[in-house]
């Protein structure tokens, strides 16, 4: 069904009012680029301007879906009140669009990048991540970055047929280096874009920096995002104290508050405004000299005191031979063609995967997608099912 031409037109010159009022360093939507022009997939600019489109794409995509059982930060601990995947990227999300509006950035734009922006990390968050990265490298199929294949997730695996803008933004997010000021890269282009995607891939160090005002932004949204949020899971956990002075000492100098209570909120508080202040009617996202070194402090402070804390970390080695063993049992089934294996019924067999990416995708591609695509309780379930043996109730009589 079609809108009613009156409809349209007005419809039409509201969008237009819109884009009047944006920065001249925003995206347009009349700027965005697919790498394919599909017949079956019509834009419609009018109700879902292209990044727009994107959004609704990735929201539906499976890949999103298990967005719900990956961990952010702490794993095997029962606690409804801490932060998962899927909880981080709507604060992104929400923390991005802010900043946008601010800035007179292209909110749609913004979105679409933070909602998909990590939906290639593993079961077990950035631990798993070293977990696969190590087996990848071993296997020789390249280094594992979660930014890399949430590219592959949503552009190769599904083919959605993201604009490259929302691509480069996703690929480019790398929130755990902070930078301190973003200013858009190369104009993005297909082989710009692949070159990047190389370059990821190869392990190489150097940073990749987005090419849109809007990627730049999500990097920054990233970092605030998380920045206050694990804080104060630890808090609730148990691995830090509420009254922990150098965290006090931090907090202080920071933001300007010592509550436990206030952390999250007055870290988006502070340096949203910190970063409008320092970037509005610039080519450039940035955030004071004052703000970004408390950034690096707090930073290294979780990093001491979160992430590479003995109570977090104790596990490593465990979960490290678990995705081992998948990896080689996964391996082993795609060599002898066991089409009953789960790689086969969960994963390879379904209607969402892409045929082209069947016909060129090498074997241990396929394993390293299939395992890093699952939520920490399938990965859980699925090593115990191949490890522990079955039990047999009463009687091996089956119908």
């Amino acid at each position: 069904m079609d809108l009613y031409p009156e409809i349209l037109a007005e419809i039409r010159d509201r969008q237009a009012a819109v884009e009047q009022t944006h920065s001249p360093h925003a995206t347009r939507n009349a700027e965005a680029v697919r790498k394919k022009a599909s017949p079956k997939r019509p834009e419609e600019p009018v109700i879902r301007p292209p990044f727009y489109r994107d959004n609704d794409r990735i929201l539906h995509s499976r890949a999103y879906t298990r967005y719900i059982d990956k961990t952010q930060v702490f794993f095997l601990i029962d606690n409804d009140h801490i932060t998962h995947r899927v909880l981080h990227v709507q604060l992104v999300s929400k923390i991005g669009r802010t900043i946008g509006r601010a800035l007179g950035l292209n909110e749609d734009l913004i979105e679409a990048i933070a909602l998909g922006h990590d939906i290639g990390h593993t079961p077990f968050g950035h631990k798993g991540e070293a977990c696969l990265d190590a087996i990848c490298r071993r296997e020789g199929i390249g280094a594992f970055r979660h930014n890399l294949q949430s590219v592959r997730f949503l552009d190769v695996i599904e083919d959605l047929d993201l604009t490259l803008q929302t691509l480069d933004g996703i690929l480019c997010h790398d929130g755990e280096r902070f930078v301190r000021r973003l200013a858009p890269a190369e104009p993005i282009t297909a082989p710009a874009f692949a070159a990047k995607c190389e370059r990821i891939g190869s392990g190489a160090e150097e940073p990749v920096l987005p090419s849109t005002m809007e990627g730049c932004v999500v990097r920054a949204a990233d970092v605030i995002g998380y920045l206050g949020r694990d804080l104060q899971d630890a808090i609730e956990v148990g691995l830090i104290d509420r009254d922990d002075e150098d965290l006090a000492a931090i907090c202080r100098k920071t933001l300007g508050t010592d509550d436990e209570r206030a952390i999250n909120w007055t870290v988006i508080d502070t340096l949203i405004k910190d970063l409008v202040n320092e970037s509005f009617g610039k080519g450039e996202i940035a955030f004071s000299e004052a703000a970004a070194e408390g950034v690096k402090k707090m930073q290294q402070f979780s990093i001491d005191r979160i992430y590479n804390n003995p109570r977090l970390t104790s596990q490593q080695e465990k979960i490290e031979r678990m995705f081992s063993t998948l990896f080689d049992h996964f391996s082993a089934d795609l060599e002898e063609g066991k089409t009953g294996s789960l790689i086969y019924t969960d994963y390879l067999d379904s209607t969402w995967v892409s045929g082209d990416y069947l016909d060129t995708a090498g074997e241990g591609d396929k394993v390293r997608d299939f395992i890093a695509g699952m939520t920490d309780r399938y990965f859980f379930e699925t090593f115990q099912a191949i490890t522990l043996p079955e039990r047999v109730k009463g009687t091996y009589r089956r119908e």
